[in-house]
C-alpha cells in the first residue's frame, strides 16, 4: 500500500502542474452529470413514480451508483486506459519490475478531475437522504457504506476484465463499455423495472443488484421481512466479484506477447 500511496501522491502533484486546467476539468465533471439528473427529475415530474419508486428513492439509487463509478474512474483509471500501455510496449517495462502488475497498472493513472463527479454524487446522496423518511440504525448505515464500496469493486472488476482482453486484442474493445457505461446507466434505476432476465443477469453474473436494488429495499423498508444482516452483507458480493476478475487478469499476463514497440 505504501507504493500505491506514492503513486497517488506523484500523480496528484503531476496533475496539479496545470492547476487551471485541472480545476476547470473538475468543475466540468461536477456539472456534466446534472443534465442526466435533470432528466430523471423531469421524468418523475411527468409520471410521478416508476413501478412503485418515487423520485428520491431512485435518486438514492442514482447517487450510490454514480459515486461508485466515479471513484472507480478516479482510482482504477489505469486499467481503463491499459491498451495504451500494451500498444506502446510500456507493459514490458512493468513486467521486469519486482512488483505486482495489478499495483503498477492501477498506479499508472489516476484521474483526480473525477472528484467533481464524486462531489456531485455526494450532493445528490444528501438531497435524497434528507427527503426520505428512513428509520436509520447502525446496520442500515453500514449497508449504505458497503453498497458504495461494493459498486466500486464491481466497476473496477469490469475495468480489469476489459484490460485483460487487450492481451489478445492489443487495442481496447468498445464492447466493454456495455458493462461499464451501460452498467452504470442501468444500475441508476431499481432493477425491478427491467425484464426478469436483465434482473437475473445483473444479480447473479454481474452483481449490481446486490449493491443497489436488494440493499435499497432493506434501507427503504420495502423488503417485506428477511434478516437485516443478510441485506447488510449482500454488497460483499460486489467485493467478491473482483476475485475472478483478478484470476482472469493473471491468466492474461501469462499469455502476454509483447507488441515489440
Amino acid at each position: 500500500m505504501n507504493i500505491y500511496f506514492k503513486y497517488l501522491f506523484i500523480q496528484w502533484k503531476s496533475q496539479l502542474q496545470y492547476r487551471t486546467s485541472f480545476w476547470l476539468l473538475t468543475i466540468g465533471q461536477f456539472f456534466m452529470p446534472f443534465t442526466v439528473f435533470a432528466g430523471l427529475y423531469f421524468l418523475f415530474e411527468r409520471f410521478g413514480q416508476l413501478k412503485g419508486w418515487d423520485f428520491y428513492e431512485v435518486a438514492l439509487c442514482f447517487a450510490v451508483i454514480n459515486l461508485a463509478f466515479s471513484m472507480s474512474e478516479c482510482f482504477a483509471r489505469g486499467f481503463d486506459s491499459f491498451s495504451a500501455l500494451v500498444v506502446n510496449g510500456e507493459f514490458d517495462r512493468l513486467l521486469v519490475r519486482p512488483r505486482n502488475t495489478v499495483l503498477q497498472v492501477i498506479g499508472s493513472k489516476f484521474e483526480f478531475s473525477k472528484m467533481g463527479r464524486m462531489l456531485q454524487s455526494v450532493v445528490i446522496l444528501i438531497l435524497a437522504l434528507a427527503n426520505l423518511s428512513v428509520d436509520w440504525n447502525a446496520v442500515k448505515v453500514i449497508t449504505l457504506f458497503l453498497m458504495i464500496i461494493g459498486g466500486v469493486f464491481i466497476f473496477t472488476g469490469i475495468f480489469i476484465l476489459a484490460a485483460t482482453m487487450c492481451f489478445w486484442t492489443v487495442q481496447g474493445l468498445e464492447v466493454a463499455n456495455i458493462f461499464t457505461d451501460g452498467g452504470r446507466e442501468m444500475a441508476k434505476y431499481p432493477l425491478n423495472i427491467y425484464q426478469k432476465w436483465v434482473t437475473r443477469f445483473f444479480t447473479y453474473v454481474i452483481p449490481f443488484g446486490c449493491v443497489n436494488y436488494l440493499p435499497l429495499l432493506f434501507i427503504l423498508g420495502k423488503n417485506n421481512g428477511g434478516y437485516p444482516i443478510l441485506y447488510m452483507i449482500m454488497p460483499l458480493a460486489g467485493i467478491a466479484f473482483i476475485l475472478p476478475c483478478l484470476i482472469v487478469w493473471h491468466i492474461g499476463v501469462r499469455h502476454y506477447r509483447s507488441t515489440g514497440s
